[in-house]
């Protein structure tokens, strides 16, 4: 199978619920059982056979034992409540790729095709989901749903995103995190998918939003989205480069052999503080690197999943 035949070559994904499915049945298949076994129901107790009911749930050997008839009562699991969060800002845009395939996503569409994994193991289950999408304004809010037409529309929205935008784009996370909190009602397991690159606030006013989210009841699990070649490790040639911020168009010119041990220092530095802070905060924190699979975005969401109660 050629995923990436399934890739629009001119802007975002052709098919995003299509290469969603596959990643999601590839992470599956490698794993030793289900882990969607057990999620739909638990047994809760025997209620005496009533004639006219169905048979199907009928405990057999209990009625070898008993001569009586029972059925097995199940509890139906209570619904997952999940919204994820998107960062749109100019800096998710990097760096500039030709095509969005497998072999070649920046941290957009990193970010698309793994909340589309997610979307795809929720669908399964039948929970619930809504979605945020955030740049320089509140660019789309969705409920929490489970209709297979709220599904596409968040598809459609999704795959909107990669090619929906522009340069100097920043955004302040930190306040639209406030809003989305006080938009989400019922207690959800949220998702943010953002690179934590903030260009007029600090990291603590991004915590104190986030904090605002764990007041509410929430579990929060932070999804840091990265290119690690050039982001953490600054692998540039050693030739006069000019390098832009592409949130403000602020520029200089370098070589970057001459700053790249101070930068990868000064940047480790920030990615270890940003975990520490998570764990203060019982913040869930996941490094999404852009250059690794989804195997890790989406253990975690099994993980949390059933922690969640």
């Amino acid at each position: 199978m050629d995923i990436q035949n399934e890739i629009n070559k001119t802007g975002g994904f052709t098919n995003l619920e299509l290469l969603a499915k596959q990643v999601v049945e590839g992470f599956i298949s490698g794993m030793h059982k289900s882990p969607f076994h057990g999620f739909s129901a638990e047994f809760a107790e025997h209620k005496v056979y009533n004639s006219g009911e169905s048979t199907k749930h009928i405990d057999w050997k209990l009625f070898a034992k008993t001569d009586k008839l029972f059925t097995k009562r199940y509890e139906e699991e209570t619904n997952l409540r999940c919204h994820i969060i998107i960062d749109n800002s100019s800096s998710m845009h990097y760096p500039k790729v030709k095509e969005h395939h497998l072999g070649s996503l920046n941290k957009i569409s990193f970010s698309v095709l793994a909340t589309a994994c997610l979307m795809n193991i929720l669908k399964k289950q039948r929970d619930a989901i809504g979605l945020s999408i955030y740049s320089d304004q509140y660019d789309y809010y969705a409920p929490e749903k489970g209709s297979e037409r709220h599904h596409q529309m968040l598809l459609n929205q999704l795959n909107q995103s990669i090619t929906n935008t522009s340069s100097t784009k920043n955004t302040d996370t930190y306040r639209f995190l406030h809003l989305i909190a006080e938009k989400i009602h019922r207690r959800s397991l949220i998702f943010l998918f953002t690179d934590m690159f903030q260009s007029t606030s600090t990291p603590d006013k991004l915590f104190e939003a986030l904090r605002h989210l764990k007041y509410n009841k929430h579990e929060v699990i932070l999804f840091h989205t990265f290119d690690s070649e050039k982001e953490l490790n600054f692998d540039f040639s050693n030739r006069p480069t000019r390098f832009v911020d592409v949130e403000t168009g602020e520029f200089i010119n370098l070589y970057a052999d001459n700053i790249k041990e101070n930068y990868q220092k000064a940047v480790s530095s920030y990615f270890y503080d940003l975990k520490m802070k998570c764990a203060q905060y019982g913040i869930k924190y996941v490094e999404a690197d852009t250059r690794k699979d989804f195997d890790k975005i989406l253990t975690t969401y099994l993980v949390e999943r059933q922690k969640f109660a």
